[in-house]
C-alpha cells in the first residue's frame, strides 16, 4: 500500500518504522489452550498482511500463555507482539494493549474468540479505503455471531435495521436497536485517538468491563461506518465463563461497580446532543440495571437486596430524569415486580428471553 506522506503521518503518529491500520490487542489469562486458535484466524484471515499488528497481553498467566505468545511473536516479529504483565483483569490488559497500539483503528479480539477469514478480508479493504480517500470513520461496526461450541449452535446479531448500510454515518440518522442489538465489544471497532481521548476508566480485577468499552466512548464517535459482516465468532457457554449465570450471581459485586461507572460516566440528558443516541445509551443503561435487579433476584446472599436498593437511590440522586427512565420504564417495572410472585415472574421472563435472544 503507497501512502502519501500526510497519511503515513496520520498511520504512524508516533514515527514508527511500519505503518499500521489496524492493531488486534488479545487479553490473554491461562488460555494456553484458546490463544492459537485466536492468532491464527487473525494471521490468516488477513493473508499476514504488513499492515496490522497483533498484540497479546499476557495478564499474569500462570499456565503456557506467555511462552506460546512469545513463540508467535518470535516468528512473525513484524506482526505480533507481546506484553507480559501482573494480573490486572480484563480492562487493564485491554489498556494495555491500546497504549502499545501503533494502528490508526484499534479491535479487541478475546483469547478464547476467533474472527472470520472472509469478513476480516472485508474489514480490511474497508478501513484502508477510508485512509486512502481521507475520509475520517471514527467507529467501525460489524456483526458478531454466538458460537455455542458444546451445542453445536450459532447465533449471529446483526444491526440491519438499527444503522444504515454502504455509507458514513451521524448518530442522528440511527434507527431504534431491538433488544438483541446492542452495541457490544465485539461489534466495535474504534479508531485509537477516540479510545485514547475517552480516558476509559476501567477498574482492576473487574470483569464486566467491555460495558464500558462498548458505551464511554459513543458520544465521541462523530462519524460511523456499518460493516454487514459476521466478523467476530464470540465462544459462548462454558463452565466458569463470565457471562455464565452461576458466575454472573457470584460476582454481583463487580456487576454493580461496572453499572456504577456507567452511571456517573454521563448525565445523558445533558451531555449527549444527539437525540437519537440518548435514546441508544438510555436502552443500554436501561440493560445494566435489569441485570442488577435479576441478579439480585437470583443470589442467595442476604445483603445483595440491601446494595441493590443502595444503587437505585444512588441514581436518583446523581440524575433524577435517568432514574425515572430506568425504574419506571417497561424493562424497569419488569424487574423489579413485588412480592414473591412478582419475582418468580420476573425471572421466568428472563430465563425466556435467554432461549429467544442466546445470550449466555
Amino acid at each position: 500500500m503507497n501512502l502519501s506522506p500526510a497519511m503515513s503521518n496520520e498511520l504512524n503518529p508516533a514515527g514508527l518504522s511500519n505503518s499500521k491500520i489496524l492493531s488486534f490487542g488479545i487479553p490473554s489469562y491461562n488460555a494456553e489452550k484458546d490463544i492459537d486458535r485466536c492468532v491464527t484466524s487473525i494471521l490468516e484471515g488477513s493473508n499476514y498482511a504488513d499492515d496490522i499488528e497483533i498484540i497479546v497481553v499476557d495478564d499474569g498467566s500462570q499456565d503456557s500463555t506467555g511462552v506460546q505468545a512469545d513463540a508467535w511473536a518470535e516468528r512473525y516479529p513484524e506482526l505480533v507482539r507481546v506484553v507480559h504483565q501482573e494480573n490486572g483483569g480484563h480492562g487493564m490488559a485491554v489498556l494495555a494493549g491500546l497504549r502499545e497500539a501503533q494502528g490508526v483503528y484499534y479491535k479487541v479480539v478475546d483469547s478464547d474468540d476467533w474472527l472470520d477469514a472472509q469478513a476480516l478480508q472485508m474489514l480490511l479493504q474497508l478501513l484502508r479505503g477510508f485512509v486512502e480517500r481521507d475520509q475520517r470513520v471514527d467507529l467501525l461496526i460489524s456483526n458478531y455471531v454466538y458460537e455455542k461450541v458444546y451445542e453445536g449452535t450459532h447465533t449471529a446479531i446483526n444491526y440491519r435495521g438499527a444503522l444504515p448500510r454502504k455509507r458514513i454515518f451521524s448518530w442522528d440518522e440511527i434507527g431504534r436497536f431491538l433488544p438483541s442489538q446492542n452495541l457490544l465489544m465485539h461489534s466495535l471497532c474504534y479508531r485509537c485517538d477516540i479510545l485514547r481521548e475517552s480516558e476509559l476508566p476501567m477498574p482492576a480485577h473487574t470483569f464486566y468491563v467491555d460495558n464500558i468499552y462498548a458505551y464511554v466512548p459513543l458520544p465521541r464517535c462523530k462519524t460511523m461506518y456499518y460493516a454487514d459482516i459476521d466478523l467476530y465468532r464470540y465462544f459462548i457457554g462454558r463452565e466458569g465463563q463470565s457471562v455464565n449465570e452461576k458466575t454472573m450471581v457470584g460476582r454481583l459485586d463487580q456487576q454493580f461497580r461496572v453499572t456504577r461507572i456507567l452511571m456517573q460516566a454521563y448525565h445523558l440528558f445533558d451531555d449527549v446532543s444527539s437525540i437519537k443516541l440518548q435514546r441508544y445509551m438510555m436502552g443500554y443503561f436501561n440493560m445494566m440495571m435489569v441485570i442488577c435487579s435479576v441478579f439480585s433476584k437470583l443470589s442467595d446472599d442476604p445483603e445483595i437486596p440491601g446494595k441493590l436498593e443502595a444503587l437505585w437511590h444512588e441514581l436518583k440522586d446523581y440524575d433524577a430524569r435517568m432514574y425515572r427512565h430506568a425504574r419506571y420504564g417497561f424493562l424497569g417495572l419488569g424487574s423489579n415486580l413485588p412480592t414473591r410472585l412478582g419475582e418468580r415472574t420476573t425471572l421466568a421472563l428472563y430465563h425466556l428471553a435467554g432461549k429467544i435472544f442466546k445470550f449466555n
